[in-house]
Formats: C-alpha cells, sequence, structure tokens
C-alpha cells in the first residue's frame, strides 16, 4: 500500500492509499481456498466444487468484501503509522474510475486530536461555600407533610368559608357572555388560599356557604397558556355544594408511620440527611464550575471544528426545544438567533475543557473500573423492561461508543474529584441564598465540557462526555388532583410556567445521545465573558 499525504492544514489532514490490485487478489484467492470445500452445486460431490466455478458464481461478492477489508486495514495502519489520533470517524471514499483488476485509489479524511499541552494542576486553588443544615428546612417539610395528610370535615352548618377551607362547587364561566371551552365543570375542589386558580377567583369565594349561587369577575393573566383567553375579562358562575374545614395535622409520631416510618425522630434525621445532600451538590456545583474556569482560563489551543460544530447543534437543538415552551417562542427564536455566535464560542469553549479534562485523565490514570461499568449498566438497565434489561447489557458491551456515553458522567466525575484533591481548597461558610446566588450569576452553558477520551491502544473511543450537573431546589410537588379534577379545572387553573432544562455537553458525534431530565438553569447564561476566556 502507497500513502500519499493530501492535507495538512491546522487539525485537518487527507490521504491518499493506494491499494494494489495484487493485495486484493491475493485476498479473494485466499478466501477461495477458504469457501470452496463449503460451496454445494449440483452435479458435484460436496467439497468438489472447481474453484472457477465458485469464482464464476462469487467472485464479485469476494472481490467487493476482499476490497472492504483492504480499505479497512489501509486506514487502521495509516492511523498508526502517522500516529492520528481522529476526532470523529474518518471519511473514507473510494476514487472514480476504480475497475476490478486495478489498483484502488482511497481518499480519507479527517480532522486529529490537538496536543494538549499538560495542564498545570499543581497550583489550583478553590473557594469552597458551605452552608449549614437548617433546622427551618426541615421543619417546613416536616409541616408540609403534615399538610398533604391533613383531613378534611364537613363545616358545620352555616358556615362561611375562609382561607384554608376546601369548597367543593360546580362552575360556569363566560367571556362576553359567551361560554368557552373548558369553562364548565362539577364537583371541583379547592383548597382557598392554595394559589391554584387563576387570580381573584379564591379570594371571592371567601364567605361563600352550602347552596349559595354567586357570580364571580376575574381576568384571566396575559401569560395565559390558552391565548384565546389570555388578558381577558371572564366571569363565572359557582355553586358552592359543601364546605370542609381542616382537621388538626400534628407533627408526631403518627405523621412518620403514616409515611412508613417508625418514628418522627428517623423521619427528621431523613430528610436532614437529604437537605444536606442537597447543599453538597449546591457546593459540589459551584467548586466544580470555578475549577473549570480556572482550567479554561489557562489553556487555549485550537479544537477540531467538527467537534465543535456537533457540540453546538446540541445546544442549539435543546435551546430551539425550550423557545417551542415559551409565552411568544417566535421573539424567543430572534433572540436566540442574535446570539448564535455566543453559543458557538460556547460550544468551542466546552470542546476545550473536555479535552482538557480527558489529558488529566489519563495522565493521571484515573479510570471507571469494571466493576463500576457494571453498576452503571445495572443502573442503566432499570429503564428498560425486564425480558429486555440483558439485550441492553449486552448491547453495551458491543459497542464501544455506548459504553463509552455511559461511562462519561462517572469518568468526568472522577477526574473533577482527583483535582478537588490536588487543589488547595478554603472553607467559607455563607446561606443558601448566597451559594444559589453565586451559581446563578456563572455560566452554567459556558462552563459544560465535552470530555473526549482517547484510547490509543483500541484505537479511537469517541464518547466521553461531560455532564454539568446543577444541584437544584425543585421545591415540593403539588398534592396531585385526581384526572376529573384536572380536566374540569384546565380552565381556571393558574398558567404553570415550564423550567428551562440546559443541555448536557454530549457531542453530535455520539449517535442517541440523550439530554439528561433534572437540571433546571436559565434558557440563556447570563454571562457569557466565561465562554470567551
Amino acid at each position: 500500500m502507497q500513502t500519499e499525504q493530501l492535507v495538512n492544514d491546522g487539525l485537518k489532514r487527507a490521504y491518499r492509499l493506494t491499494i494494489g490490485a495484487n493485495e486484493v487478489a491475493a485476498r479473494v484467492d485466499a478466501e477461495l481456498k477458504r469457501v470452496a470445500p463449503q460451496i454445494k452445486m449440483p452435479g458435484f460431490r460436496p467439497g468438489k466444487v472447481p474453484q472457477n466455478l465458485v469464482r464464476k458464481m462469487h467472485g464479485p461478492a469476494l472481490m467487493q468484501d476482499a476490497l472492504n477489508t483492504s480499505i479497512q486495514e489501509g486506514v487502521q495502519s495509516l492511523l498508526a503509522e502517522q500516529r492520528l489520533r481522529p476526532a470523529t470517524q474518518p471519511a473514507v471514499e473510494l476514487e472514480d474510475g476504480y475497475e476490478a483488476g486495478q489498483d484502488a485509489a482511497v481518499k480519507v479524511e479527517l480532522e486529529v486530536l490537538p496536543d494538549v499541552p499538560a495542564p498545570a494542576i499543581d497550583a489550583i486553588k478553590l473557594e469552597r461555600l458551605t452552608v449549614p443544615a437548617e433546622e427551618a428546612k426541615v421543619d417546613e417539610q416536616l409541616q408540609r407533610f403534615a399538610e398533604q395528610g391533613k383531613k378534611w370535615e364537613d363545616a358545620a352548618e352555616g358556615h362561611a368559608a375562609v382561607m384554608g377551607d376546601l369548597v367543593v362547587m360546580d362552575f360556569a364561566g363566560k367571556v362576553d357572555g359567551v361560554a368557552f371551552d373548558g369553562g364548565t365543570g362539577e364537583d371541583m375542589s379547592v383548597e382557598l388560599g392554595s394559589g391554584r386558580l387563576i387570580p381573584g377567583f379564591e379570594e371571592q369565594v371567601v364567605g361563600a356557604v352550602i347552596g349559595d349561587a354567586r357570580q364571580i369577575n376575574v381576568n384571566f393573566p396575559e401569560d395565559y397558556q390558552a391565548k384565546e383567553l389570555a388578558g381577558k375579562a371572564a366571569t363565572f358562575d359557582l355553586t358552592i355544594k359543601a364546605v370542609r374545614t381542616a382537621g388538626e395535622s400534628a407533627i408526631d409520631d403518627e405523621l412518620a408511620k403514616n409515611l412508613g416510618l417508625e418514628s418522627l425522630e428517623q423521619l427528621r434525621g431523613l430528610l436532614k440527611g437529604q437537605v444536606e445532600q442537597e447543599l453538597n451538590g449546591l457546593t459540589r456545583t459551584h467548586m466544580k464550575r470555578k475549577l473549570l474556569d480556572y482550567l479554561a482560563e489557562g489553556h487555549d489551543f485550537p479544537v477540531p471544528p467538527s467537534m465543535v460544530e456537533a457540540e453546538f447543534a446540541q445546544i442549539w437543538q435543546q435551546l430551539e426545544h425550550e423557545t417551542t415552551h415559551e409565552a411568544d417562542p417566535a421573539k424567543a427564536r430572534e433572540e436566540m438567533e442574535g446570539e448564535r455566535d455566543d453559543y458557538h464560542r460556547i460550544a468551542e469553549r466546552r470542546v476545550r475543557l473536555g479535552l482538557l479534562l480527558s489529558e488529566i485523565g489519563q495522565a493521571n490514570g484515573v479510570e471507571v473500573s469494571q466493576q463500576e461499568m457494571n453498576r452503571l449498566i445495572a443502573q442503566a438497565s432499570q429503564q428498560y423492561r425486564p425480558e429486555d434489561r440483558q439485550r441492553f447489557a449486552q448491547y453495551i458491551g458491543q459497542d464501544a461508543m455506548a459504553a463509552a456515553q455511559l461511562r462519561a458522567p462517572l469518568y468526568e466525575d472522577k477526574v473533577v474529584d482527583f483535582l478537588f484533591g490536588k487543589a488547595e481548597i478554603t472553607d467559607r461558610e455563607v446561606t443558601r441564598a448566597e451559594l444559589e446566588a453565586a451559581i446563578e450569576s456563572e455560566d452554567g452553558f459556558a462552563t459544560g465540557t465535552h470530555v473526549h477520551e482517547h484510547h490509543d491502544e483500541d484505537g479511537h473511543d469517541h464518547g466521553e462526555h461531560d455532564h454539568d450537573h446543577a444541584a437544584h431546589d425543585h421545591g415540593n410537588a403539588p398534592v396531585e388532583v385526581t384526572p376529573t379534577e384536572a380536566a374540569s379545572e384546565d380552565a381556571i387553573t393558574k398558567p404553570k410556567r415550564s423550567r428551562a432544562t440546559k443541555p448536557v455537553a454530549h457531542s453530535g458525534n455520539i449517535a442517541g445521545a440523550e439530554v439528561e431530565p433534572g437540571e433546571p438553569a436559565p434558557k440563556k447564561p447570563r454571562a457569557k465573558k466565561s465562554a470567551e476566556a
């Protein structure tokens, strides 16, 4: 095989491989000898079919297989001989004009990973913002549990509803005197003061007694999800069918037992542990972002354009999805387009950070053990049906890219933990609000990474990707309503604002990259300047 370099421009490379016709022919002859004894043909005993007849019948297919094998081995030899580390899968093309029996000219185009300078990791200084677990948070959650578990009792005859009471009613809404879709319902239960309904609705039910028929006037919010109702005035005719008062909500051992625990002390301990875990997550998020900022500020080297474009495509796809949930999608898309260059710089920064983390991990022996990988596979397989879990495990075992993608978050965490262990860390106690403000002031998009783990002994392995897991206080989910209640309340419930989720740093060159749920963050970074570092 002959090799000719065509392009050597930055990280771009192109080569022409010339594979001799004699090499392909030798492979065909060897394959003929191997398969001829297995060929069956009428008029010949098994294994006695002449090779010239086998060649006539199967020659074209054998020739194609031999050529493909020669090309694959030629590309692998090229990568090894030239010491190339592909950033993405090389593009391989058989040049026009090839005919069987001739030398084959093959063009190979690729982008290579840059030579990443050895990161300086012995002088890292980080500040760890810590928040002591607040007993008040535990008490708030206990109170919420008690509220959710409270029992309702029919109010005394003549009792006028007050805030905190549960009122059951039928309703019929109209806009400009005309009924509208979803504006009528029966037996709707609402706790006055819960804020579940549109502004002004619950307040006008205060004072109602069983049997009351009253009309109330409200205005739908400007950002109401049903655009035909947004900003409009409406009337609702109400018939009060029941008024109920809440029984005593005690925070005691009985509450804990109703939740499947043994005592209030055990429940309190579990809640405190959850608060501590959440605060530790916030602390880690902040410290990790500062670590990535430190690495980004000290390193500026070229990165493969294909990796940047793949990363940008992931970010852009997520942003486009988020615009569909905006009150004015067209305006949100326009704003997004105006910041396209900023997001492109963010994608470049993330790829560069990923290469740095990968270099650090490999240089310092950071790896995910087989035992850890088995745990990851077992955890990931739980999303599938029991009968499909073994097939998933086999798929991961056979597909290097899928395995690398699954391994990525743990690999990143281990590299980050290694760097934390090397850093000089000073602690500073702050309030939760101060810590959350510090995280919000940073650029969640720009501090993501794309970790590209390379294994020389196995060719190239695309797929280590960082996940910038920002811890977040999700608050408390509202008490669920029954399906019938939910359906009847659609037209008058307060619009729910969806929280945007930032895209995780998966590379576009990995098929099936997923966006992980549960990572609320602003749709757009608040400070893009860090993306340009």
